[in-house]
């Protein structure tokens, strides 16, 4: 009976065969690529098949970074490395360790690494790119005489503006010499003068085809052209150095004389659209001006001589009747204030007569009641002696002496008997 292996003990039992195999551990394969898949960690995936079957392939992230033109579908390439099994999915697959262009791959890399030179030395840079003439006179272009791109060019410009001139170069765009002649092309539309924009290129075709336009001799014509230059080479997928370096790409010899030509019926009406919104412009302008003028001959009205004498004199009745108005009310004030100090005089008056009137009839009183009839009506008396003296003390007298007493109601003449002191 035979012995029962497990999956895993087959799969290292071949991959111990394919390893002891010198020529499947370095191996060159051809090939064109399909699948190509990049993974994240920087992995690439991908098939090589040919007519008849395909070959699962690898390339890790360490021999991928060595690459210098980016992996894809329908490239035929030659890779080197060695074929291997995955155990895990009992798979066999090519550990690829470099990868290598041939045939128009070969022409491609070749592309890649002119395109990659030229961009570090600043050929593709923005800073020298010249902008398109907007309104181009004449156009100079280079390309075949006889192919479809400049009919395409002619129809186009003619389409847009009737009026254009074109300036044709006719040029070798393909084959031996080709670049020589674009080249040419290039240098003399420079020498001819009064060319506003110049178009190179031709119709689509294969890699092969376009080379031409993929030679550094036609990058550096278009860096030195000192007019601005517009590349349309093959279709809208195609892309060649002329493009990198040109001041515009465009994506055919069509859309490049689109962006070339202006379209001499819009120009016509943004002229006219220009002229009617200046006529407006300028009559809002001047209806403007003519209300600052009004403004300011109003200004110059007001500021005038007559202007100003009729203001002050307007300025000198309304101060006349401010002034009486002023002065009526003044002359009231003081009527009312002099009537209010002639009544408060009076009233003062009147009390200060009251008062002194009381103040007199106390007087009258206290001194009527000090005089001698007020004493002596009181029941006082007053003594002298015959010859008219006072008699105020006991010693101004003496006994026998004459006396005179007057009394309230006359007065007596007597003799003084007897003196008694206190």
């Amino acid at each position: 009976m035979n012995r029962a292996y497990t999956v895993s003990q087959v799969n290292n039992y071949i991959r111990g065969l394919i390893d002891d195999d010198l020529i499947l551990q370095s191996i060159t394969v051809k090939g064109e690529l399909s699948n190509v898949k990049y993974h994240s960690s920087g992995h690439i995936y991908f098939s090589l098949k040919d007519a008849a079957s395909s070959l699962l392939c690898v390339m890790f992230a360490a021999d991928a970074y060595a690459l210098n033109f980016r992996l894809e579908n329908g490239l035929q390439v030659q890779a080197d490395g060695s074929i291997g099994v995955y155990e895990r999915d009992g798979k066999y697959q090519l550990y690829v360790k470099k990868v290598k262009l041939e045939g128009s791959g070969a022409l491609y890399e070749e592309y890649e690494k002119l395109r990659h030179e030229l961009l570090e030395m600043g050929l593709f840079d923005p800073m020298y790119k010249r902008p398109i003439p907007r309104y181009a006179k004449t156009i100079g272009v280079v390309t075949a005489p006889t192919g479809a791109a400049i009919r395409d060019i002619i129809n186009i410009a003619k389409r847009r503006n009737p009026y254009i001139k074109i300036v044709l170069y006719p040029a070798k765009v393909q084959g031996e010499g080709a670049k020589e002649s674009i080249c040419q092309g290039i240098r003399a539309l420079n020498v001819h003068g009064g060319i506003d924009t110049i178009i190179i290129g031709r119709g689509g075709g294969s890699i092969e085809d376009l080379w031409a336009f993929n030679e550094r001799c036609v990058a550096e014509a278009i860096f030195d052209s000192d007019i601005p230059i517009i590349s349309g080479t093959g279709h809208e997928t195609d892309t060649t150095i002329a493009d990198w370096v040109a001041d515009l790409r465009a994506p055919t010899p069509s859309a490049a004389a689109e962006l070339a030509v202006f379209d001499y019926e819009q120009f016509c009406d943004d002229l006219n659209g220009y002229e009617t919104d200046l006529r407006d412009f300028m009559l809002d302008y001047i209806e403007a001006l003519r209300g600052r003028l009004r403004e300011q001959e109003l200004k110059v009205k007001s500021f005038s001589p007559n202007n100003r004498l009729i203001n002050m004199k307007d300025r000198l009745l309304n101060l006349k009747g401010t002034m009486n108005r002023l002065m009526k009310h003044r002359v009231v004030l003081l009527r009312n204030r002099e009537q209010a100090l002639e009544e408060s005089i009076r009233k003062s008056m009147r009390i200060k007569l009251r008062d002194s009137r009381f103040r007199l009839m106390s007087i009258e009183g206290k001194l009527s009641s000090l005089s001698p009839d007020g004493l002596m009506a009181r029941g006082f008396s007053f003594t002298e002696s015959v010859d008219g003296r006072a008699i105020r003390s006991i010693h101004d007298i003496s006994k026998d002496d004459l006396v005179n007493i007057y009394l309230r109601d006359g007065k007596i003449n007597a003799e003084v008997k007897e003196i008694i002191g206190k």
